[in-house]
C-alpha cells in the first residue's frame, strides 16, 4: 500500500494537471491540434510503432491549391456601371465597352412602409331595382395577419437572431437607428408565433429523419429563467439531431429541462437504424428498446487525451513521449486513413477501413489493454484509458458500414451556431423562448445542411405558408422538395408578387 506522504504525492500531482488544464481552456487556444506536430509523429509515433502498430497506407500528397484572391460568385446579382466618353472624345469613333474590373457591393438595410391599397370595383345594376355589386381584389396573406412587420422584416429578425447571433436588444437598436420603432417585445412576440406557424413542418422534418438508417445526436445546456419549478440558475437541455435519407438531411433542436433518457426515447420512438453519440449513457435506453446500433464518437476519446496531454508539465528536449502522446499518435493514424478515403464512394471506404483501419484498432485495444492499469484512474490519463476502455465496442462500429463517420462531428458542426448564439443572448427567458429558439435553430440549419440560403428559404415559406392547407402543400415546403426549383440550375430564382410590390432573390 502506498504510504500517506506518497498518496499526498499523487493527489498533488493530480489538482496540478487540473490546475493545468484549467488554464489551458482558459488562456490557450482551443484548437485540438497537437502541439509540436512533427515532433509528435516523431517520437510518439516510433513508440507506437515499436508497440507493434502498424504504418496505414498513404497516398502521395495533394498539391496545394493555389492562393491568391478567389473570383466573385457567379450566383451574385451584377449590375453594369457605364464608364463613358465625352461626346468630343468619342465624336466619329465606333463606341466599346470593355469589362475593366469587379468590386462587390452591399446596400445597406432600408427601413420601408409598404402601403397596401386594395382595389375594388362596383357594378351597376342591371335591372330597374338598380342593384349594384362589388368585387375587391383578394389581399395577400400573411402568416402573422394582425402584426405591423412584412415577412421580410420578420424574416430578418429570425436569421439576424438564429443565424447570426445578433440578440433583440441590439436589432431594436439598429432598426431604431434607421427609423423602425420595434421593441424586443414584439420582436420576441414574432419569433414565438412564427415558431407555432413552423411547427407542423418541423413534424414533418421528423417523421423524415426518422425513416433514414443513421442519426448523430448531441446536446448542450441552456440557461432557461422560468422554468416551472426549477431555479433559474438550474441547467437545462437543447438537444440535436441530424439525419435522414441520403441527400435529405435534417437537423432539428428539441428543447427539454431534462437530460433523462426519456428525452431521447421520445425524439427516436421508433428509429432502429445506426445511432452515433457521445459517451452519455442517456442514448443507451434507446439502442436498448429500439434494437438500434449505437456508433461511438473518436473525436471525444482523442479530446480526453488531448486533455491530458494540455496539462502535462512542459516537457524537456530528452523527455520520452507521454502514454497521451502515444494515444494520440495511435489515433492520428485512424484520422489519416480517414482524410485519405473521405471523397471515396461508401464501398471504397468499407474496404479501406476493413484492411487498413481494423488492424489499427486490434494493436490500439492491445495498447490499452497493457496500459490500463499503469496510471491512477484519477488523472487525465487514467481518465481517457477508462473512457475509451468502456466506449470500444461503440468505437469500432464505423469499419462496419461506408455510409459512417469516424466522429459525432456533424452533429457537433449542427449545435455549434446554437452555442456561438447563447454567448451573445445568453439566455432565454421562458419555456415558449426556449421552444421558440428550436424550431427557429432547425429551420435555418435544415436549410444550411440542404445547402439553401436561409434568409431566402424563410421568405419563401412565410410567403406560401399561410395558403398550405393540406399535408402535400406542406410537403412541398420542405428543402429538398425546394431544391427542385433550382434543378439543373447554378442559381435558382424565386419571384414573390404582392399588391404593389415585387421582390425578387436568388439563391444557391
Amino acid at each position: 500500500m502506498l504510504s500517506v506522504i506518497e498518496q499526498k504525492n499523487q493527489r498533488i500531482k493530480i489538482l496540478e494537471e487540473a490546475l493545468r488544464l484549467a488554464r489551458s481552456k482558459r488562456f490557450a487556444p482551443s484548437s485540438e491540434k497537437s502541439d509540436g506536430q512533427e515532433r509528435l509523429f516523431d517520437e510518439a509515433e516510433q513508440a507506437a510503432d515499436d508497440e507493434g502498430l502498424p504504418e496505414p497506407k498513404t497516398t502521395s500528397p495533394k498539391k496545394k491549391e493555389k492562393t491568391g484572391r478567389k473570383p466573385f460568385s457567379k450566383t451574385i446579382p451584377r449590375v453594369p456601371v457605364f464608364i463613358d466618353l465625352t461626346d468630343e472624345e468619342k465624336a466619329g469613333a465606333i463606341e466599346v465597352f470593355t469589362l475593366k474590373s469587379e468590386k462587390l457591393d452591399i446596400i445597406p438595410a432600408k427601413v420601408q412602409i409598404l402601403e397596401y391599397f386594395q382595389e375594388k370595383a362596383v357594378f351597376a345594376g342591371t335591372n330597374d331595382t338598380d342593384s349594384r355589386s362589388m368585387k375587391a381584389a383578394v389581399m395577400p396573406k400573411h402568416p402573422l395577419p394582425k402584426s405591423m412587420g412584412s415577412i421580410h422584416l420578420m424574416a430578418h429578425i429570425i436569421i439576424s437572431k438564429y443565424a447570426d447571433g445578433l440578440p433583440l436588444y441590439r436589432m431594436e437598436g439598429i432598426l431604431s437607428r434607421y427609423g423602425g420603432d420595434i421593441t424586443r417585445a414584439t420582436m420576441a412576440n414574432w419569433a414565438i408565433k412564427l415558431a407555432h406557424q413552423f411547427q407542423p413542418l418541423i413534424n414533418l422534418m421528423r417523421e423524415h429523419q426518422l425513416s433514414g438508417d443513421i442519426i448523430q445526436m448531441d446536446e448542450t445546456v441552456l440557461k432557461v429563467l422560468k422554468e416551472p419549478g426549477l431555479s433559474a440558475h438550474s441547467n437545462k437541455y437543447m438537444w440535436v439531431s441530424r439525419g435522414g435519407p441520403p441527400g435529405q438531411p435534417s437537423v432539428l433542436f428539441e428543447y427539454d429541462p431534462s437530460r433523462k433518457k426519456e428525452v431521447p426515447l421520445r425524439l427516436l420512438d421508433g428509429f432502429s437504424g445506426y445511432l452515433q453519440t457521445d459517451g452519455y449513457a442517456g442514448y443507451n435506453a434507446v439502442c436498448a428498446q429500439n434494437n438500434a446500433t449505437s456508433v461511438g464518437c473518436w473525436d471525444h476519446t482523442r479530446r480526453k487525451f488531448k486533455d491530458s496531454q494540455t496539462a502535462q508539465p512542459k516537457k524537456k528536449s530528452n523527455q520520452k513521449p507521454t502514454k497521451a502522446d502515444v494515444a494520440l499518435a495511435h489515433i492520428n493514424k485512424l484520422y489519416l486513413i480517414e482524410r485519405e478515403i473521405k471523397e471515396a464512394s461508401v464501398n471504397e471506404k468499407f474496404k479501406v477501413r476493413q484492411k487498413q483501419s481494423l488492424p489499427l484498432l486490434e494493436k490500439i485495444r492491445t495498447w490499452v489493454d497493457n496500459t490500463l492499469g499503469k496510471v491512477p484512474n484519477d488523472s487525465l490519463t487514467g481518465k481517457a484509458l477508462t473512457y475509451i476502455n468502456n466506449q470500444w465496442p461503440k468505437l469500432t462500429v464505423y469499419c462496419e458500414d461506408g455510409r459512417l463517420n469516424i466522429s459525432n462531428v456533424l452533429a457537433e458542426n449542427a449545435i455549434r451556431p446554437f452555442c456561438v448564439g447563447r454567448k451573445a443572448w445568453l439566455f432565454s427567458d421562458t419555456p415558449k423562448g426556449a421552444h421558440a429558439s428550436a424550431v427557429h435553430y432547425s429551420f435555418i440549419e435544415t436549410a444550411k445542411a440542404n445547402d439553401i440560403e436561409p434568409y431566402a428559404y424563410m421568405v419563401y415559406v412565410l410567403t406560401q405558408l399561410p395558403y398550405a392547407d393540406t399535408v402535400e402543400k406542406l410537403e412541398a415546403l420542405l428543402p429538398w422538395n425546394f431544391k427542385k426549383f433550382g434543378k439543373g440550375k447554378e442559381r435558382c430564382s424565386v419571384y414573390v408578387k404582392t399588391s404593389h410590390v415585387d421582390v425578387s432573390f436568388h439563391f444557391i
